[in-house]
């Protein structure tokens, strides 16, 4: 039997927040917030702020620039780069004006982002001083098929061609600020308004068609689902081209939150030091990470055990409505900030033992679960009603089913989680293949994730059901893709890739059949050499996430169907 893990209930209470249904209605609750701080973030060492009411001013006027150089054609405008409050104006501007946003991962590589900006269509492409180089190169000098239009947030000006222009962002909100063009005054809840492409190649990536129902039933789900309040301060660590990031920082500010960025990893410690979140949202190797450090610091200080017992202690208190954190734990806070009250946890699985220790030193994790193809929120815990090892019950704006028969060990249906509701995507772009297999006859999302949903309608994750290998970063790397650089190996002749969990860390296994008789001359040592040396040079060319850590060799080929596809299943 399954160890079960349980924590102190809070009280249930009103929701404060404003709500907003459309991007127009989210401006006029961003008028509402007055000079309430919106952003804070360091540039170039200085710490700058922006309020609610300044903020909606620059995102207005940057819409209205963006009307001024497009008018009605809904192009589609790209943004890239770290966390900023310019990443966010473009978002909203972009929707504003009628046109299309594409947020892109900064983490690929310049070829795949040109190749998605090329599929997408991409008109126009705002960004971080960190991708000047890259755009010049792969952009101007390339003589990019559809992007004729490069926009930085700042930095230096990159020298513009004659196929493709330069306008900085504040040129942008500068002509709109003169303008006396009208920003749209309807908008079309059901238009295709956000394009977001999933993990992989162009060959194995699908790019998904949100409307602005979809995103603002997920936004106002936020609100109504994660434990927000007010006067809380966020520190933004997750990039915001991750849709769950994205959603719960647009649900803080219909709070009136104040969002303070962290714009490198390296500086996150250093930036909880300064903001003092009082909230969080985080993926697992986050969490696990800040409490291996609080073991670390406890340890160097002779406290481990202390630590241990007291956090024991604590948990049971808190039944009691007893709460000692700040007397056993002060010190543990102050590493935070010293104002840390709650993580929301989501992108991959959470050892509930975590959401136990945490909750022991006064800090609650809240998971929830969700999908790039539901907007993506589909599953909250609820913060009056924690059940760890659960993300928690289907947010309002969708419902979630089974789709099995079987009794698990769970004594409940275990099967395909399936979704339907106003956060569920339009489709896929141009494929309908794809979309095809997306949803049943009936209209449901297939998310390809497996679990159950018991009697208080909490859903339990238990597996997936696609190859999707989900890393501790909330990542997603298809095998495949990898599987298909390694095919041009010649000195390989089968080879699987799998995700192995090693010292709480998810890392991606090469397992590979050599391909011997090819190369009699070749001794097993020397062969294996080589192999490594090529996947050596192959993980030189893929993004952090997506490298082989590990490689193992097998004497035999892999076992296969009658069709000779490898049961992927059978290797572990």
């Amino acid at each position: 039997m399954e160890k079960q893990y349980r924590v102190a209930n809070k009280k249930k209470t009103e929701r404060l927040y404003k709500k907003a249904e459309n991007i127009a209605e989210l401006l006029e609750v961003y008028d509402s917030m007055g000079e309430r701080i919106f952003f804070a973030w360091k540039e170039n060492d200085e710490l700058k702020e922006i309020s609610y009411a300044n903020f909606a001013e620059k995102v207005r006027n940057t819409a209205k620039g963006f009307v001024e150089m497009y008018g009605d054609e809904n192009k589609r405008i790209a943004v890239i780069g770290e966390n900023s409050p310019y990443w966010v104006e473009t978002y909203l501007a972009v929707l504003l004006s009628g046109n299309t946003i594409v947020p892109m991962d900064k983490e690929l590589s310049p070829k795949e982002i040109s190749k998605f900006l090329e599929y997408a269509e991409v008109s126009a492409i705002a960004f971080a001083p960190s991708f000047s180089e890259t755009f010049a190169e792969y952009i101007i000098d390339a003589k990019h098929p559809t992007v004729k239009c490069l926009i930085p947030f700042g930095g230096d000006m990159i020298k513009e061609s004659k196929k493709t222009k330069v306008v900085p962002l504040k040129d942008i909100e500068e002509i709109g600020h003169s303008s006396i063009r009208a920003l749209p005054e309807n908008y079309d809840m059901e238009r295709c308004c956000e394009l977001l492409f999933t993990s992989g190649t162009t060959g194995s990536s699908k790019c998904v068609m949100l409307c602005m129902r979809n995103i603002f039933s997920d936004v106002m789900s936020a609100c109504e689902s994660v434990i927000f309040v007010p006067d809380d301060v966020l520190v933004s660590v997750l990039p915001l081209h991750h849709t769950y990031e994205l959603m719960c920082t647009l649900g803080a500010s219909c709070y009136g939150a104040k969002i303070c960025i962290c714009q490198s990893l390296r500086y996150v410690m250093k930036a909880f030091k300064e903001f003092r979140p009082t909230a969080l949202i985080l993926v697992p190797l986050f969490v696990s990470t800040m409490y291996k450090r609080v073991l670390t610091e406890a340890k160097k200080a002779g406290k481990e055990k202390a630590l241990l017992a007291a956090s024991k202690v604590t948990h049971i208190l808190n039944f009691a409505k007893l709460d000692l954190s700040e007397m056993f734990f002060k010190d543990v806070k102050e590493a935070f900030g010293g104002r840390l009250e709650k993580i929301i946890c989501g992108g991959a699985a959470l050892n509930p033992e975590l959401i136990c220790a945490f909750d022991s030193f006064g800090i609650g994790i809240y998971e929830g679960y969700g999908i790039t193809e539901c907007s993506p929120l589909v599953a909250v815990t609820p913060y009056y009603k924690r059940k760890p090892g659960s993300v928690g019950r289907s947010v309002p704006c969708c419902e979630m089913r089974i789709d099995g028969e079987e009794i698990g060990e769970s004594g409940f249906v275990t099967g395909e989680i399936q979704v339907k509701g106003d956060n569920v995507m339009l489709g896929y772009m141009n494929n309908d293949a794809a979309n095809a297999d997306a949803f049943t006859e009936d209209g449901w999302f297939r998310t390809g994730d497996v679990g159950y949903i018991d009697n208080d309608g909490y859903l339990f994750i238990t597996g997936r059901q696609k190859s999707v290998i989900v890393l501790n970063n909330g990542k997603n790397v298809f095998p495949e893709e990898i599987e298909e650089y390694m095919d041009k190996i010649d000195e390989i002749e089968e080879a699987v890739v799998v995700g192995r969990e090693e010292d709480d860390t998810v890392k991606l296994v090469a397992i590979i059949f050599p391909a011997s008789e090819k190369y009699p001359e070749l001794d097993e040592a020397s062969l294996r050499g080589v192999i490594q040396s090529k996947i050596n040079n192959l993980n030189k060319s893929l993004p952090s996430f997506k490298q082989i850590h590990k490689i193992e060799f097998r004497k035999t080929e892999f076992e296969k169907t009658t069709t000779r596809k490898i049961k992927r299943y059978m290797v572990k």
